[in-house]
Order: C-alpha cells, then structure tokens, then sequence
C-alpha cells in the first residue's frame, strides 16, 4: 500500500477523528478545541482511563452527538483492528504513553509495552485503514538533555531513561511507515506542557497541592535543573497548525523560550499561593528529597521550523501560571490527593488495569 504528496488537504469534508489516551491535559483540550473549530466533525476518543486520566475533562461534550468515548486499550491488536474497520476514520492523534519518569525506572517493560508496541498496534490498523493522517505526540526528552546547545529536528536522539527511550522507539515505528509506505504522518515533540485539568504527578499542579495543604515542595536533587513550559492552548494550537499545514514525513519541535529551574519555580509558586511570605520563610517550604536515577538538566529546542508554518506561543507565562492557579484553587477537589510517599505505579509492572477491557465499538 502506497499513499501520494506530502502536502496536507483537509477541506471541507466530513471527517471523522480518533484520539488515543486524550482524557489528560493535552488530549482533552486538543478536543474540545476541534469540537468548537470544526463543529461537522465526528470525534472518537479511545482511552484506558488510567491513574492520570479523567472523563471529567471532556464533560462539555458528553451530550454532542458527534463525540463518543469508547474505553479501550492501543495494546489490544483485536480491539484496535475491529475499531478501524466499524469506524471510518480520517485522522489519527496518538497521545497514549506511560510518562512518569521515576515509574519508568521502575517498569520499564510495561513502558517500552505501551508506548512502543502501543504505537505499533495503533500505526498498523491506521495504515491498513488508509487514514488521511497519523499524527505521534512525542517528547523533547527522546534528544537527552544540553547545557548549551539547543536541539533542533535534525539532532541526534540519546533518550536517557527508559520512558524517553520508549517514546524513541515508538518514533522509529511510525516513521518506519513512512519510509516504507509514504504513509501519511507527523511526530511532534514538545516542550512541558502545563494549564488547567493537568494530574498531580506533574510538577507545577504537585507543587500547587502541596502548597495548598501547608505541605513543602518537595525537590528532586539540588533542584538546579531547569525545565522549558508551554501553556496547554499553545501547545493545542501546534497541534491544530501541523494538522492543517504540517509536511508529512517531518518531525516538529514544539518548544517554548520560557525557562525556569525547578527550585525557582516551587520559589514563584510559593509567593503566588502564600500571602505576604518573606524571602526568608521561603526556604521554609522546600524539602530537598532524592533525585531521580538519571537527571537531565536541561531540555533546549529550536521550533524555528514550526513557527514557519506561522505558530508562535501566545500565552505568556505570566497569564498562563495565572490561569492555572485560578482553576487549582476554583476545583481543589477535582484530582484525588496524593501524599508524597503514595505510590503511584501499578501493583505489577506487567498489569493490564481492569478498566482498560474494551467495550463494544458503538
């Protein structure tokens, strides 16, 4: 099977969209961004519903008729298969990962399982389906981390924990097909992404809850590595952007100019969230707490070849920490907490959650 240009034409048409794993923060707002813009068309999400996962996120679509959700696993190849063949699907976003680096030191089987063989379940049925475009959200970590130089698409990849190099691997899988095929794809790779609805795992909303209950930003190592952040709707923009102007059989960066250490950012959150609190007392709220097995210090991209399809981020972090403060303190609930010594991988490195058995395609 052979697919023609690699320029994109989406049109007017009616399309029908899969997303895969999409009830976490980048996912969820990358739908409800489509269901506002291109109201005509049909949305699958297909999600296992995992630890970091929620239906929540999508309530304001629950009563449109052209969204359905169908719990379901990318491993699962029957599943997958008879999905492609019931659905008539259009556009594939695949977002589904393991991504929490320390579990991935701890399982790394099950993270090379979802995010490889995941990949190569989901990039076979679409293939075989013929889909119009199959777009991987991967990782700025697959480059490894640089003091100086920034990575752009052409850089080398020395993934440096086992999460980074699953997401590696999952890259060569997809862009295997187009090698091969010319089958229709993109990878993007981003920098942190951070904004309303983001599971606690995450740093930013972790500190947020700890704050919140009195309790000290806990800081992996020296707390000295820093980190680049993307506010969600940029992020979901870039998205949209490669899905309309992206070349096909390209990779794109997805980063942001704004960077910040770690022990920095828990310092800024802390006089956000804490009133009058003196320079002194800040130090107050930090606890300093083991680092991870492999730390990188730094993550620097180039998105010059992004921004010449005319994306550039809009939400300054200044606004954006603020939006994301806001609704933190407006759904303080939303997230079960989670202490810090809680731990947050599954009982078995090799465990399929109950909840991720597929219902019938409907």
């Amino acid at each position: 099977m052979h697919f023609g240009s690699n320029k994109c034409r989406l049109g007017e048409q009616k399309i029908t969209k899969l997303y895969s794993d999409v009830c976490v923060l980048s996912g969820s707002h990358l739908i409800s961004a489509l269901a506002v813009r291109f109201p005509h068309w049909r949305i699958i999400n297909v999600d296992n519903l995992q630890y970091c996962s929620s239906l929540k996120n999508l309530r304001s679509l629950e009563a449109s008729s052209r969204y359905t959700f169908i719990p379901g696993d990318v491993c699962d190849p029957f599943f997958i298969k008879r999905l492609f063949a019931t659905e008539k699907i259009d556009i594939v976003f695949h977002c589904a990962a393991e991504t929490h680096v320390e579990n991935s030191f701890l399982c790394p089987s099950r993270f090379m399982r979802v995010n490889a063989d995941g990949t190569g379940v989901l990039i076979r049925a679409a293939f075989e389906a013929r889909v119009q475009r199959f777009i991987y959200i991967s990782t700025d970590e697959v480059y490894g981390d640089s003091l100086e130089q920034p990575f752009d698409e052409l850089s080398p990849k020395r993934p440096t924990n086992p999460y980074s190099t699953s997401k590696a691997a999952a890259e060569n899988i997809v862009m295997s097909y187009w090698m091969k095929h010319k089958f229709p794809v993109l990878i993007t790779r981003s920098s942190n992404v951070y904004g309303p609805h983001q599971h606690h795992e995450k740093v930013i909303p972790r500190f947020l809850s700890l704050i919140q209950r009195d309790q000290k930003c806990t800081i992996q190592g020296s707390g000295l590595q820093s980190r680049h952040f993307l506010y969600v709707s940029d992020v979901t923009d870039a998205f949209l952007t490669l899905m309309e102007k992206g070349i096909l059989g390209e990779i794109y960066n997805i980063g942001s100019s704004f960077e910040i250490p770690i022990i920095q950012l828990a310092r800024e959150l802390v006089k956000m969230k804490v009133k009058d609190v003196s320079e002194e007392a800040l130090e107050d709220w930090m606890e300093f707490v083991e680092d991870r097995p492999v730390t990188e210090l730094r993550y620097p991209m180039i998105s010059d070849k992004l921004h010449r399809l005319g994306w550039r981020p809009r939400v300054t972090w200044k606004e954006g920490i603020r939006r994301t403060i806001q609704w933190y303190e407006e759904n303080p609930n939303y997230w079960p907490l989670i202490s810090e010594n809680e731990e947050e991988s599954p009982a078995s490195c090799d465990q399929t959650p109950s909840h991720a058995v597929p219902y019938p395609v409907r």
